[in-house]
């Protein structure tokens, strides 16, 4: 992720050829874990020692050399060539030249290739979920999941590449008809971030390549291993369609090749996943010279529960929220709001909960808690425990930086804090849980609502009026109880995130531009360029006035999730 304090964690050698022995830190010694014998099936992903961080039809890499490490033991697991700006104009370059021919592939064929590419991550899921654990540090399970949604999102991309069509629309003139017609945007620029170093990848390059964009990725410099695994099977399936390579280019690298994205014209949409911090500097650069942007950025989520709310569904769902990927979900639960009748015995069952999460190795399959991704990290996670004790709050849980090798630090619930504490209105990016107490629904949706950062929200509550009241005038995600789910759309808010909404035509909006086949007005043309811009921001076109007025609006589910065909999370 192109976030500011992530970047400090990232280990440089710079200078020499790739294979130059001279001069090299401990970490390009044999200590690599690449070279032991239990991590030798990194190389079926036809990683190595060092490996090239560029590829726009051929593999290479003229910048500095960075060593990736596992969070787990903090060992060193391999190496990367990042990209240098001189590889970023080249590779922008051919991106560019195999747009001419990927948007001449009529869009079924297109989807076809997206087919191939999701039975290839399919081939690989399980090796490729264990780098995901190795390099990441979440838990197998969620490693191997984070896959499976780009492989579930490239089949939903195959059925959209047949469903790209336009109305023909009646013309006040005797004799014409307005015939609309969808049109590539080009190249697609994505800044991946370190906590879902697949999925949002995914997400965002199965639907731009079925619309005839071709994609230049940047992922976080400290999962560079995985950008260059999945890089690698893409290749291969445009290799066998006689496909060029570029149009699914890579240029592994920090902020100087962000910053190039972001400000190059020739990058038709920008799509970023980060900091909000980092967010607004992206969206300025962008908005400077006119581009289009999506953000993806961060979130302060809440779960209310009421006095009546079923305790059996509460714990274990706060559990997940709050608990899940070490705290590091823009969808994690951060605040948990208690009716005053039920606080005590909801914070003590917590706790007994929370004793039993068993911690270890993320690859290991009976582990449910992984390390936080880097040494930063940890650092952010003890000054935010500081902070909340100096703003009144006590730690009923955790606290610590755990005794053992790694970036493992113990899931945390503090109490006793206001509701409009500081530091519960920062997001930080780990397994802290404040918890307050409340006494009535008004103030309890108020203090929902106070926080600049929306995304998700949750109540857990019996009371249909209460959560009709909830739910406001959005169309929602929506759970009785065990009732299956019925639907959910996706707004955003304040300083949260832009979003791909994933219905059948809207969500290849973003990935997308048109033309109208008839001369028509000059501020018909505006209207329409500025409605598919708006389109990717449905914050400003939506009201809730009541209610939760975060984008994800659930009820007795967590603030947690991913859903392919309603909205990506």
């Amino acid at each position: 992720m192109w976030r500011v304090p992530r970047q400090l964690c990232v280990r440089v050698a710079s200078g020499g050829k790739l294979s130059g022995p001279r001069h090299r830190p401990a970490a390009f010694m044999s200590t690599l874990l690449i070279n032991q014998a239990q991590y030798a099936w990194l190389k079926e992903l036809g990683l190595r020692e060092e490996n090239e961080g560029v590829y726009n039809g051929s593999w290479g890499g003229r910048g500095e050399v960075i060593t990736t490490y596992c969070p787990a033991n903090n060992e060193p697991i391999a190496r990367v060539r990042q990209a240098s700006v001189a590889d970023y104009e080249e590779t922008v370059k051919k991106a560019r030249e195999a747009w001419k021919v990927w948007a001449e592939v009529p869009a079924p064929k297109r989807g076809e290739v997206v087919r191939q590419i999701g039975d290839a991550l399919r081939e690989k899921i399980q090796i490729l979920g264990n780098l995901v654990s190795l390099e990441m540090g979440k838990i197998l399970v969620e490693g191997v999941g984070e896959v499976q949604e780009y492989v579930d999102v490239c089949d939903y991309a195959v059925g959209l590449s047949r469903m790209i069509g336009g109305p023909i629309l009646p013309s006040e003139r005797p004799g014409h008809a307005l015939i609309e017609q969808w049109n590539p945007v080009g190249l697609v620029g994505i800044i991946t971030a370190f906590n879902f170093p697949v999925a949002v990848y995914g997400w965002n390059n199965a639907i731009a390549m079925i619309c005839g964009n071709v994609c230049l990725w940047k992922g976080a410099p400290t999962t560079s291993l995985i950008s260059v695994a999945v890089t690698k099977i893409i290749a291969k399936v445009l290799e066998d369609n006689k496909l060029p390579g570029a149009i699914c280019s890579l240029t592994c690298g920090g902020a100087d090749i962000g910053t190039a994205m972001a400000k190059d014209e020739r990058v038709n949409l920008l799509s970023f996943t980060g900091s909000t911090q980092v967010g607004r500097q992206v969206a300025l650069m962008v908005q400077e010279r006119f581009g289009r942007s999506l953000l993806e950025l961060g979130g302060n989520n809440a779960i209310i529960a009421f006095e009546d709310a079923d305790l059996s569904l509460v714990v274990p769902s706060v559990l997940f929220a709050a608990v899940g990927t070490a705290g590091q979900r823009c969808t994690t639960a951060r605040r948990l709001f208690l009716h005053e009748s039920i606080h005590d015995e909801v914070v003590n069952r917590l706790k007994k909960a929370y004793a039993q999460i068993r911690v270890g190795n993320p690859w290991d399959s009976d582990v449910l808690y992984g390390p936080l991704h880097t040494k930063q990290a940890v650092s952010m996670f003890l000054a935010a425990v500081e902070d909340a004790k100096k703003e009144g709050g006590t730690v009923v849980y955790g606290g610590k930086v755990m005794d053992r090798p790694g970036n493992y630090v113990e899931p945390t619930v503090v109490t006793g804090l206001a509701h409009n504490a500081s530091i519960a209105h920062t997001e930080t990016f780990a397994p802290i849980l404040y918890v307050f107490k409340f006494k009535n629904e008004e103030e309890v949706f108020a203090w929902n609502n106070e926080v600049k950062q929306g995304l998700s929200s949750s109540i857990f509550t019996k009371d249909l009026g209460r959560i009709f009241r909830w739910l406001g005038y959005n169309f929602i995600y929506f759970e009785n109880l065990h009732k299956p789910d019925l639907c959910r759309e996706w707004a955003y808010k304040k300083e949260n995130e832009t979003i791909i909404i994933a219905n059948p035509l809207l969500s290849i909006e973003s990935f997308r531009g048109f033309a109208w086949i008839f001369f028509f007005f000059f501020f018909f043309f505006f209207f329409l360029n500025f409605l598919n811009v708006a389109l990717n921001s449905v914050s400003h076109l939506t009201c809730r006035p009541k209610g939760s007025d975060c984008g994800i609006v659930n009820v007795n589910i967590p603030t947690s999730g991913a859903e392919i065909g309603r909205a990506h999370v």
